[in-house]
């Protein structure tokens, strides 16, 4: 009923998909026990911390996966250890069974988010999209931005690429930066003699690595987040800034 708190609602939810968990093999009441008693644990811990909401949510939207034939995997990562999620159907992984720790996935002592990774089959998380769209409204559903910067190689060859250099020279100049996740051009400099000797001998690579450095770091593109979804209680727009891709689909400008 709307009277129902969401505390009393995901109370209700757990202890009842955990006695369904049971069926038909009823354990003995002392192993029921041990359940009841860790359940309660976490369910107090979940609603002091006010993550009532997100777990049913997340529930929710498995459950109509599930419903409507869409692949869901068990469970991965530290949400595998709580008792109430495999109460909930969130996961499919018995905690107790496995000694898995709730401590991992949520601990009062350490104030960090619950953060569940659900995996879908690729050919139905689109229909989960949708259906998150529909329920909560697409005012308040946005997939999340990811920005593509512009490193220290791609950058030489975009600005070589506009001052009309040759291709073969300026990918020269690039292979001489190493391939290395991160490396900027100033430690490419210092790694680097041939390349220092050219910027220090030659005019058009000194120009070509100058600008390069200016531009270095910047946002280049923008793509979708392969898995982030947020859902607001009330319009994104009250929250922060959207951007709308090409087809109406709206992204959140603030990456993860």
């Amino acid at each position: 009923s709307s009277d129902t708190t969401a505390e009393a609602y995901l109370r209700q939810r757990a202890t009842h998909g955990l006695e369904c968990r049971f069926s038909p093999k009823t354990p003995s009441k002392e192993r029921q026990a041990e359940y009841f008693s860790r359940l309660d644990m976490e369910l107090d811990v979940i609603c002091k911390m006010g993550f009532e909401g997100y777990f049913l949510i997340v529930a929710d939207f498995i459950s109509w996966a599930r419903d409507n034939a869409i692949p869901v995997g068990p469970g991965r990562g530290s949400g595998a250890g709580s008792l109430a999620a495999y109460g909930l159907g969130i996961t499919d992984i018995d905690p107790i069974a496995h000694d898995l720790l709730f401590e991992r996935f949520l601990n009062p002592e350490r104030i960090s988010m619950p953060d569940f990774d659900v995996d879908f089959c690729i050919e139905g998380r689109d229909r989960v999209i949708d259906y998150v769209t529909t329920r909560y409204g697409q005012e308040r559903v946005s997939q999340i931005i990811t920005h593509g910067s512009m490193a220290a190689r791609a950058v030489v060859r975009d600005v070589g690429r506009v001052l009309s250099m040759s291709y073969g020279y300026v990918d020269r100049i690039a292979k001489l930066i190493p391939f290395e996740p991160g490396i900027t051009l100033d430690e490419a400099l210092e790694k680097n003699e041939e390349l220092q000797q050219l910027c220090k001998n030659e005019e058009e690579v000194r120009e070509l690595i100058d600008l390069a450095r200016s531009l270095e770091g910047l946002v280049r593109n923008v793509g979708t987040h392969a898995g982030g979804v947020v859902i607001a209680p009330e319009p994104l727009t009250n929250f922060m800034p959207l951007y709308c891709e090409p087809g109406g689909i709206s992204l959140t400008q603030l990456d993860k």
